[in-house]
């Protein structure tokens, strides 16, 4: 009888942080987290598509400015540290990050959906 020893794929080192996203709010099962190597699992409760977009800034997270667009935050004037572009209605996504301390903000910056209040922040200390 020949036996075949399977081991699942190591999970990744560092510590997982829990994000909803839905119409119009981003929630974080931590506010606060370590330097280091981190994993977003994003799950999007809809109704709509969305993104995530992690940001380093030390603003307040509802005053970054406004692209000419006028119905979301300029990406040029901010400093994107990685981003997922397209989380569907119904899925979940992972997104591997190693961040330094400071301050982050998380948000989803398609069409209206920053100025409806798609952000929150993220202290890495």
């Amino acid at each position: 009888m020949l036996l075949v020893a399977c081991s699942p794929s190591p999970a990744p080192a560092g510590t997982t942080i829990d994000v909803t996203e839905k119409d119009f709010a981003i929630l974080t099962s931590a506010p606060v987290t370590s330097a280091g190597d981190l994993t977003l699992v994003i799950t999007n409760h809809g109704p709509a598509t969305h993104e995530l977009v992690v940001v380093r800034s030390d603003l307040p997270v509802d005053q970054f400015q406004i692209g000419p667009d006028g119905l979301s935050a300029d990406e040029d004037a901010l400093t994107i540290v990685d981003e997922i572009g397209q989380v569907d209605y119904g899925t979940t996504e992972a997104l591997h990050l190693s961040l330094s301390p400071g301050r982050y903000v998380l948000m989803c910056n398609l069409e209206g959906h920053y100025l409806g209040g798609m952000h929150t922040a993220l202290v890495v200390s």
